[in-house]
């Protein structure tokens, strides 16, 4: 079969769309002693990138059979040390390749077409977001692409115990913003934060998201325009992941279907015991996204638990299939991540995100960047959540029930 065969196009849906699916079934693949969570795209393969201002997915054939796919999105954020602290940027995900035909450099050439595609659309930089230990990724986009190690954050993963609501403290007064309020507050106080998205507007006017919460001391007043907060205080807004995409487990070991079952029962009708239980994952779940995290003042750490308190609940009341509440924070913010209720044993410490100039002007400036300690706080936008786990991405095995971050 010869490399001269390879074709390289976009993503075509009424054709395609079968033959995507089933590229990513093959690619569910991983060691039989681990743990995985897959990916359900309910039918719709560009559904992580649909709500991106500019989004583009190829795919590469050989001899009529598609073999590989990769997804990108553009938008505009701010980056310290470009020249307009605004640039744009081109999101690379979703980079996937028949395990028949890998080492054939498939997966170079859907980068360097994707690559291309950026530079069409005057992109500033591209990015990308893998495991820090996801070793063939890492080699394709640093050594072979000239990527630079940029920032690691942490994902931090809650589940949602159906049997159990959170008390929120009678002392904090949370309030839901009106989508201009909610805007105003992020270009006051968080325009100045690393990938923080120009259009904050558009995804706070998507229906998918749920909303903006602040919560302060009670007895205090806050005033929405920003002239006048509180000693101290916090917001978060929440994503509807689970209405885009679904998640489900892989294989697992027989012991965490019966942990599975049995701290669910034990948790119902003794919860006095107070024993983690954990979700049933093994069936189509959605999740909720918590993205826009803020925080001010000496209690604010007490504030952002009790924002997540909040919205754990509002899982449990208000959604069918949420599982999980997610979130991602900058890697040096353990301040903020002490006090994000998580599972240690579904979270990841330390995700990777790499970084390339592609204007010969923007090089001098990402040396820069990349040299520059990196702030506590970090955007990520929920545009472009990453999956939990996808294929051939581990969790942690077996289930451990004495993480000191449980709930």
């Amino acid at each position: 079969m010869g490399f001269e065969q390879l074709i390289i196009r976009s993503y075509e849906g009424q054709s395609d769309r079968t033959q995507v699916e089933d590229l990513e079934r093959r690619c569910e693949v991983g060691p039989g002693d681990r743990v995985f969570l897959f990916t359900d795209t309910m039918g719709d393969p560009i559904c992580r990138i649909r709500n991106s201002p500019m989004y583009k997915m190829l795919v590469a054939e050989l001899d009529k059979e598609l073999v590989g796919v990769i997804q990108g999105s553009i938008k505009v954020v701010r980056v310290h040390m470009h020249p307009k602290d605004l640039a744009r940027v081109g999101y690379i995900l979703g980079l996937r390749v028949a395990p028949l035909h890998r080492r054939k450099g498939i997966g170079s050439s859907l980068v360097r077409r994707l690559e291309e595609w950026f530079i069409a659309n005057d992109v500033d930089y591209a990015y990308m977001a893998t495991e820090k230990d996801n070793e063939a990724s890492v080699k394709l986009f640093v050594n072979k692409f000239g990527y630079i190690r940029f920032r690691t954050p942490a994902i931090l993963v809650n589940p949602v115990n159906i049997n159990r609501s959170f008390h929120i403290s009678s002392n904090v007064q949370i309030v839901k913003l009106k989508r201009e309020q909610a805007e105003f507050l992020y270009r006051k106080f968080m325009s100045s934060i690393e990938f923080f998205p120009h259009d904050i507007d558009n995804i706070l006017e998507n229906h998918l998201s749920l909303g903006t919460w602040v919560a302060f001391p009670r007895g205090e007043s806050f005033g929405l325009d920003g002239r006048q907060v509180p000693s101290s205080w916090a917001m978060l807004s929440v994503w509807n992941s689970g209405e885009l995409f679904k998640l489900r487990l892989g294989k697992a070991p027989l012991s965490c279907l019966i942990y599975t079952k049995s701290s669910r029962l034990i948790d119902k009708y003794f919860p006095c015991l107070k024993l983690p239980s954990l979700p049933d994952f093994f069936h189509p779940f959605g999740f909720y996204f918590m993205y826009g995290v803020h925080q001010e003042g000496p209690l604010s750490g007490k504030l952002v638990r009790s924002l997540c308190q909040f919205v754990h609940n509002m899982a449990k009341n208000k959604s069918k299939d949420c599982k999980v509440i997610v979130t991602e924070v900058g890697g040096k913010d353990t301040l903020l991540r002490h006090h994000i209720p998580h599972w240690k044993l579904l979270s990841c410490p330390e995700d990777l995100w790499c970084i390339k100039a592609l204007k010969s002007e923007e090089r001098n400036s990402l040396q820069e960047l990349t040299k520059t300690p990196p702030t506590r706080a970090l955007f990520v936008d929920p545009r472009e959540v990453k999956v939990l786990a996808g294929p051939s991405t581990p969790l942690s095995t077996p289930i451990e029930t004495n993480s000191p971050n449980m709930p």
